[in-house]
């Protein structure tokens, strides 16, 4: 192996693991982190989402993993149901040849098979807080002999309220063990943590790296959430697309969009941790020799690309963080060339949009979808000048037989000529231009909170409403909050799960006593409404109706 991973002395297996993945050089955080880990330190890292963090645990821990053990090795905290996924993914990629058993758990999901993995053998487990301690609960999850625990997004997970859970899962592991916290800040509850459960861990902080983006032309389409598909086959009807990576938030959404545009005429194949080591070489081998030129991918799946002729990146699903926005496009626009970034972009998501162009100092263009009537007038456009190419061309001499032929059958030379162009056209039956609904634009307010806090920073006051003042979303009211142990993780982590949507497109969330209100978009009420009877038990929903 040639790669600057060498330098690790990690596993053979991690080795080539990294080597397939296209890895050549370690980013900072990974270079800092790694031999600390290796060499069985605690660490703090202070660095943001996109800086290659979870690599820098993941290999590590994975190094130094025991063959063959009938009791959880290594334990990952996350804040959220998304991270967990992608976290959980990383191993799976990373120790794809080592036979490495990880298990994400995360509320909102069945327990019964988190439950039944536990019993036959799991290596690794990343998790919510609010799962683990349910498991721990249960008595099925036993973190009496871990030997290394990651606390992911610390501070995320302070926000969320989740400390005292955290201090719970930390005092049921060996004091012995390895420690490594991540997280953006250091707040003094962070700090505090760290002095009590960590020994003598070493700080290690990684700064944000600005990459540019002048050679990226960065546009953005305002869609509903369930248009998005529809968009996506409208530009590319549209759009001169030599190669697409197309990053969408889940490895099953990654299946799902790459088989419903093949199905719709656009060849597209799917990049994620669910594809083996050779099968995954394959797919990026056909994409680089241009045999394929569409890939829908995860971010974890994505990493280490170098591919220099990728015209587009289309974000299906918009990241949470704006570095990886960052680190996503900058997959175009290389070797000289000028790249085009495009972002589907729902209503909710239009305050995340203005983070994203004030990190990346740049604003993003506004397009307008093609309608129905400009894709079938360029779809006219493009046969009409495919013809006059061949007529130019005039290579068709067996064909003009044929023609010649059925005139002299007494057939009219132009019924022929437009019979021969249905046929041509007969390919765009599979490319049906689907409706796209009228989108309502959000303005953003907080007039239904107010926030207030006492000198140490722990007094929070908020007084909520019944109805949602922020336009778009709709207020439902849970008969469920703090008397019964609920948590803003166990909120999101079911609705998500059962209605199938995303967790980023929850709004605010507000625990009361005996009653919580959490705000959902309007544009996906219908799916939250049909799902209630899945969670109707832990969660009695009750919709409230905009202002």
């Amino acid at each position: 192996m040639t790669s600057e991973f060498s330098q690790f002395n990690l596993r053979p297996q991690l080795e080539q693991a990294i080597a397939g993945q296209g890895y050549e050089s370690p980013m900072p955080i990974q270079t800092a982190v790694i031999p600390v880990m290796i060499a069985g330190h605690d660490v703090i890292g202070q660095a943001q989402t996109g800086t290659g963090k979870t690599a820098a645990f993941a290999l590590p821990i994975l190094n130094n993993l025991q063959p063959n053990q009938d009791h959880v090795q290594s334990l990952v905290l996350a804040p959220t149901r998304e991270l967990a996924l992608q976290v959980a993914e990383a191993f799976n990629v990373y120790g794809a040849l080592m036979n490495v058993r990880v298990l994400a758990v995360y509320g909102g999901a069945p327990y019964m098979p988190q439950i039944k993995q536990l019993k036959r053998g799991v290596d690794i487990v990343v998790g919510t807080p609010g799962r683990l301690m349910d498991l721990m609960e249960r008595k099925v999850l036993n973190l009496e002999q871990v030997r290394t625990v990651v606390l992911d997004e610390a501070d995320e997970m302070l926000s969320m309220g989740f400390i005292e859970d955290i201090q719970t899962i930390l005092a049921a592991t060996p004091a012995e063990r390895q420690t490594a916290l991540f997280s953006a800040t250091l707040p003094t509850e962070i700090r505090r943590l760290a002095e009590h459960y960590m020994r003598e861990p070493q700080s290690l902080t990684i700064q944000r790296e600005h990459m540019t983006v002048d050679s990226i032309k960065q546009r953005y389409y305002l869609v509903n959430q369930k248009d998005k598909l529809a968009a996506l086959t409208r530009l590319f009807e549209i759009e001169e697309i030599t190669s697409a990576l197309i990053f969408v938030r889940t490895r099953a959404g990654t299946a799902e969009l790459a088989n419903a545009l093949t199905a719709r005429g656009f060849p597209s194949e799917a990049l994620n941790g669910d594809l083996s080591q050779d099968a995954r070489e394959h797919t990026l081998n056909r994409f680089r020799q241009g045999k394929i030129t569409v890939l829908a991918a995860t971010d974890v799946a994505a990493r280490g690309l170098d591919i220099d002729h990728i015209s587009h990146v289309i974000n299906f699903d918009l990241p949470d963080d704006p570095e990886l926005y960052v680190h996503r496009i900058g997959r175009t626009g290389r070797a000289g060339k000028t790249g085009i970034a495009i972002t589907l972009l729902t209503p909710v998501e239009t305050r995340h949009l203005r983070q994203i162009e004030a990190y990346t100092h740049s604003k993003l263009e506004k397009g307008t979808l093609p309608t129905e009537d400009d894709i079938l007038n360029h779809r006219e456009t493009q046969l009409v000048n495919e013809i006059n190419k061949w007529l130019q061309r005039g290579r068709c001499r067996r064909e003009r037989e044929l023609v010649e032929s059925m005139v002299e059958q007494g057939h009219d030379p132009l019924m022929v000529a437009a019979v021969a162009l249905k046929l041509a056209r007969a390919e765009e039956k599979q490319r049906p231009i689907a409706p796209i609904s009228e989108v309502v634009e959000r303005q953003f307010s907080n007039r239904n909170v107010r926030d207030t806090r006492s000198r140490g920073g722990r007094e929070r006051v908020q007084t909520w409403s019944a109805t949602s003042h922020e336009e778009g979303m709709v207020r439902l009211s849970l008969a469920i909050g703090k008397k019964h142990g609920v948590r803003p993780n166990d909120i999101v982590g079911a609705i998500a799960a059962h209605a199938n949507i995303p967790g980023s497109l929850i709004g605010k969330i507000h625990i009361q006593e005996k009653l919580s209100y959490v705000d959902i978009p309007e544009e996906v009420m219908g799916q939250v409404m049909n799902a209630k009877d899945l969670f109707i038990r832990k969660f009695p929903v009750q919709p409230q109706q905009l202002n």
